[in-house]
């Protein structure tokens, strides 16, 4: 029987080695990340693997994903769901982006310790807004939703084999071969010719709404390696003649911890493609829609830290304002430098992110009596302190990467208010519980302080 995580990792690498068939640049790109990794590696020795084994990092990826309605995310979410994946995180990339980004998005990852060490692939799922009238009037709207209803994304027998996985754990090797297979021929670019009429009529609106709306199938948006220096991965791709986007969305570098996440990617590539045109006939030409993303990622910060984050963006957007010819990212380094705390044991002194716990040799111990705080215990030596690593997204990062890759702005009625989309929501379209990552994070920090508590024998007098 194949497992679920082995599901996982296996559909992960297929994805990855088909992505780089389509996409050659993305294989320059996996390259450059993982010499880039080697070379922090032998640089930093073990502190470069702080926020994961460079076993993991170097494994790692996140997918991206776009359909079109509830249906239809409710049947990726039985694909994800049979690797042992759970939607994560509700992203709302309308209010976002400036420009027309009319999707809101969850993540389907692993949950636990366990899962998340064996494989953390996630895949970035966004679901088209038909619903909002400040993208689609009624006429559009109605035209859109016809279209979507005939075409067909996933098939009834992987969406069998889907749901005996999720249900069973596993699936016999045949079976789970056979899945694999399916699964990964449904997120290939099609080779149907695309009607370039009806395509340009959603572009107009949006380029992400054509992307998902004006073709029959969906496909693999981006796939994205990890790096543990992604500075020196931009200037690298830059050297290698990749066009890359402007800046590296996130927090700025500095000096302090890494938190949260920083992503940046090269520009969308034209690729070749073939046509309908009005009369029938079948034509050559080229969209600009998948792009090559790259993240580094940083430690999980708490609700407070969050606030925090993101009341130092909105100080740096002021500066900008102000100073609109200095460096966005200098004027960030600089707030961030006076405003975020620069040390870890600051961050969890200030409960401003999240840490699991585990005791430390007795030999760094520097009391023979175990204090009864957290602080004190890792002031003194009982314990160590490891950060939790993010493995969420941020919505001004994804909106800010997906807005960089468009060529057009496409048009937003700004005298219609949006309608209302939620976590609730998309529980309710896929029938499964959006979960909260803030809460994911929490009880595993909880759970090894109350282990810490019992084999240190603090229970009822632990703070």
């Amino acid at each position: 029987m194949i497992s679920q995580w082995q599901l996982r990792a296996a559909f992960a690498a297929r994805l990855s080695n088909m992505y780089g068939r389509e996409v050659p640049a993305y294989s320059i790109l996996v390259n450059v990340s993982r010499d880039v990794n080697e070379d922090v590696l032998r640089a930093k020795g073990a502190d470069a693997e702080r926020l994961g084994s460079i076993s993991r990092v170097s494994a790692e990826r996140h997918g991206a994903i776009r359909v079109g309605t509830p249906q239809e995310l409710q049947q990726a979410a039985r694909i994800f769901g049979a690797m042992g994946m759970y939607p994560v995180g509700f992203y709302d990339l309308r209010e976002a982006a400036s420009s027309s980004v009319p999707v809101v998005s969850t993540a389907f990852r692993p949950v636990t310790d366990t899962e998340l060490a064996r494989n953390p692939f996630r895949v970035f799922t966004s679901l088209l807004t038909s619903a909002d009238p400040r993208f689609f009037d009624t006429d559009l709207r109605s035209r859109l939703e016809t279209f979507l209803a005939d075409r067909e994304l996933f098939s009834p027998e992987l969406l069998a084999l889907a749901d005996r996985a999720e249900a069973e754990q596993a699936l016999p090797e045949t079976q789970a071969e056979h899945f694999l297979d399916l699964a990964v021929a449904a997120f290939e670019l099609s080779q149907e010719p695309v009607d370039k009429a009806w395509y340009e009529t959603l572009e107009r609106v949006s380029a992400v709404a054509a992307d998902i709306g004006g073709v029959r199938s969906t496909h693999i948006n981006h796939l994205t390696p990890r790096v543990l220096d992604i500075d020196e991965l931009y200037h690298r791709m830059i050297e290698r003649g990749i066009e890359m986007i402007g800046t590296v969305q996130g927090p700025p570098k500095w000096t302090g911890p890494d938190v949260l996440l920083r992503q940046t990617s090269f520009r969308a590539l034209a690729e070749p493609r073939t046509l309908r045109l009005p009369d029938g006939t079948v034509t050559k030409g080229a969209l600009r829609v998948r792009f090559g993303e790259v993240e580094a990622r940083g430690i999980a910060l708490t609700r407070a830290g969050r606030a925090l984050y993101d009341k130092l963006l909105t100080m740096v957007d002021h500066k900008k304002a102000a100073q609109p010819h200095t460096p966005r990212s200098d004027l960030a380094c600089s707030v961030w430098t006076e405003h975020m705390p620069s040390t870890e044991q600051e961050l969890a002194a200030q409960g401003l992110a999240y840490f699991t716990y585990d005791l430390a040799p007795e030999h760094l111990r520097t009391s023979l009596r175990p204090p009864a705080s957290m602080a004190d215990l890792v002031e003194q030596g009982w314990v160590r302190a490891q950060p939790i690593v993010y493995e969420d997204f941020l919505p001004r990062s994804a909106a800010g990467i997906f807005q960089s890759n468009l060529s057009v702005q496409g048009m937003r009625n700004r005298d219609h208010e949006g309608s209302a989309y939620d976590a609730a929501r998309l529980s309710g379209a896929i029938d499964r519980d959006v979960l909260d990552p803030f809460t994911l994070y929490g009880q595993q920090q909880v759970l090894s302080i109350a282990r810490i508590a019992g084999e240190l024998d603090l229970k009822g007098r632990f703070r």
